[in-house]
């Protein structure tokens, strides 16, 4: 366990839960760290999964970073892109777990999974840059040009709505809920199911699918 991101192997099922005891917000120290497990991951397990703690998955990147001096902040978001962009590409099936509240980057994350669970709750799942004076970087722009339903992409994106748990799923940030005390539960027995499929062709697939959108975000890192 480093101190960000707490990893578990079971079963051929790596679990990265995401802890800094605060907001867990994309920090380069949280990039580095989740990045790091997630090549871990990849050299010992046949699908991930990525969590937050109890009530919250990410609340975007941190604040005081984006408020500080510009380079400190091109280099956090940077390195923020480029992690999605990793997930987003990952060969494996990679199922978010959204524990809570997951906002910004955070729910930027949500749309890098190839299955997402989001806890039952009064919890909110948006893109709020707009709201808060930000714009969208390349890479969140073409995340939600790719995962969301296009019907849904101006009030999600320019119009900055916050979604509860089961209107994210109509969305498209999530495509199921369940209970919070048997999110985890439920995760696991997805992951049992994408462990069945053939890993060679989920990979060629997933790759040739997301080519597009992967070549515009990288361009832009």
């Amino acid at each position: 366990m480093s101190q960000y991101v707490d990893y578990k192997l079971e079963d051929s099922i790596a679990h990265l839960t995401m802890d800094d005891g605060k907001a867990n917000a994309l920090s380069v120290d949280m990039s580095e760290a989740l990045s790091g497990e997630l090549d871990r991951a990849l050299g010992e397990a046949e699908v991930v999964i990525i969590s937050g703690r109890p009530g919250l998955l990410c609340a975007g990147f941190d604040l005081k970073v984006i408020n500080s001096a510009p380079e400190n902040r091109g280099a956090m978001v940077n390195l923020g892109g480029q992690l999605l962009l990793k997930i987003f590409l990952c060969p494996a099936p990679v199922i978010i777990a959204c524990t809570g509240h997951a906002v910004a980057a955070g729910a930027l994350l949500t749309l890098t999974g190839d299955y997402r669970i989001g806890a039952e709750g009064d919890f909110k799942i948006g893109l709020n840059e707009t709201s808060i004076g930000l714009g969208l970087p390349v890479f969140g722009r073409e995340l939600a040009r790719n995962r969301l339903d296009n019907r849904q992409l101006t009030q999600a994106t320019l119009n900055a709505t916050m979604y509860d748990p089961h209107n994210a799923i109509q969305v498209g940030f999530l495509d199921e809920v369940s209970p919070p005390d048997t999110l985890i539960d439920r995760a696991y027995e997805m992951a049992t199911e994408l462990k069945k499929l053939d890993a060679k062709a989920f990979a060629e697939v997933k790759a040739d699918m997301r080519k597009t959108t992967g070549d515009i975000i990288g361009k832009s890192l």
